[in-house]
């Protein structure tokens, strides 16, 4: 193939050698490019010369390198090499460029948006697996997309893509792309919504007449995005979509994970998605209600005729923590942790769903401040005493059906490692308090 000999005896230096640079590192090597490995941080930088990669002060030869791939986690504006990233903007590419580049034959479904890319990924999988394709869903979701194995021939790959994946990417291209919603995230970053939506869009830049985009009619940005893909003069055909474009199918389907508000939409856009590839309906209710979710996000933990458990620790923001809040009533909401930048934190909207809030992490100021005199709550500062307070507080109920969900509107890194471990946290104590 054309596009593998061309990465032969090529210059390339890569800038980041975490998860993703590895695995940059290492395709390369494999297509017998010349590469040159920095980071930051001298363990890192050990560690990628013990795995017998060059560590190389690339930039102080500035004709030495054809081109630069930094990692998804490299802000140009805030790292140390942010002058000659700037001076040499045309020369950066991402893991994204080189996959896009080794697979350009191969039919690609892409996923991005705030909320939901995962599980959207995962029901688009679930339905062509169940129509007999051959598809494998890569990217964001798990390893580095450059770490999966070799594309069969006829493969459909679908793949979860991030705004800071998008960001420096520049020849990315999809049969089917979407973008879900949008929502104020990653501002810290991205600075403002303007450009958070700009680069969110670039997941169409690429596309040809032949391709297909899809957006969310019923998203806030919905009109700002259409704006964006007109002035740009995307090619692409652009399909609407809605909810409401999967109320028949609804009727048909059992599965109970799918009676959740943000889950219907996630299966709006795979349905859409699915009808292009000519899937039966009959198809796709089949797969729906053999479908389960993912770990983490709107995660049945435990339900009877008295209570039912949610374990939603993949909601890292207000507008992710929406989705579940709006869909249960009687709520004995945990939340804190670290609040996003800007996050737009507005709980009048859903007050009448929740009975009690629980505070935990280490700012349980910034949530007091935003939930006082609108939702009951209770400083418990970690998830252990918000369950032990809600089994309190449970007592004074027990006549009624109530709901335990724990959807903390906040990144983890105050008290745990990552979503997963709070997730599997809340979900330890919980069941040893359905056992005691």
């Amino acid at each position: 193939m054309v596009s593998l000999k061309k990465y032969q005896n090529k210059k390339i230096a890569i800038y980041g050698m975490g998860l993703t640079g590895f695995s940059v590192a290492s395709k390369l090597k494999k297509l017998n490019t010349d590469v040159y490995c920095w980071d930051d941080k001298k363990r890192t930088r050990d560690k990628a010369k013990k795995k017998g990669f060059k560590i190389n002060k690339f930039w102080l030869n500035k004709k030495l390198i054809q081109n630069i791939v930094i990692s998804p986690g490299i802000d140009i504006e805030k790292c140390k090499l942010k002058n000659y990233l700037r001076e040499n903007l045309n020369k950066v590419i991402t893991d994204l460029d080189i996959f896009f580049d080794i697979n350009k034959d191969t039919p690609i479904i892409s996923i991005t948006g705030t909320n939901g890319k995962s599980t959207t990924c995962k029901i688009i999988e679930k339905i062509l697996k169940t129509a007999g394709f051959n598809v494998k869903t890569v990217g964001n979701i798990g390893s580095p997309i450059l770490l999966s194995k070799k594309v069969k021939r006829k493969t459909i790959l679908i793949l979860e893509i991030s705004s800071y994946q998008l960001e420096y990417s520049k020849l990315i291209r999809s049969k089917h792309a979407a973008i879900l919603n949008i929502s104020p995230d990653h501002l810290e970053r991205h600075l403002n919504m303007s450009n958070y939506q700009k680069i969110k869009c670039r997941i169409f830049l690429a596309q040809k007449s032949s391709d297909y985009s899809y957006i969310n009619e019923t998203n806030k940005y919905f009109k700002s995005i259409k704006r964006i893909f007109k002035a740009k003069g995307i090619k692409s055909k652009l399909i609407t979509v809605n909810k409401s474009n999967v109320n028949f199918l609804l009727k048909k389907i059992t599965n109970k994970y799918f009676k959740n508000k943000g889950n219907i939409e996630n299966l709006a856009f795979a349905y859409k998605i699915a009808k292009k590839l000519n899937i039966k309906n009959k198809i796709i209710i089949r797969a729906i209600n053999n479908y389960k979710g993912l770990e983490h996000r709107q995660e049945i933990v435990f339900s009877n005729k008295k209570i039912h458990c949610v374990n939603d620790s993949k909601a890292t923001s207000f507008d992710a923590s929406l989705q579940s809040l709006a869909s249960y009533n009687r709520i004995y909401w945990i939340v804190g942790g670290l609040p996003k930048f800007k996050d737009n934190f507005d709980t009048k909207i859903i007050k009448k769903n929740i009975v009690h809030a629980y505070i935990i992490g280490k700012q349980t100021g910034f949530f007091e401040k935003k939930i006082r005199g609108i939702i009951p709550y209770t400083i418990s500062n970690n998830i252990k005493n918000a369950i032990n307070n809600i089994y309190k507080d449970l007592k004074k109920h027990e006549n009624k059906r109530n709901t335990i969900l724990f959807s903390p509107a906040a990144a983890s890194f105050d008290q745990f490692k990552n979503f997963e471990e709070r997730g599997f946290s809340f979900k330890s104590l919980i069941k040893r308090k359905l056992n005691a």
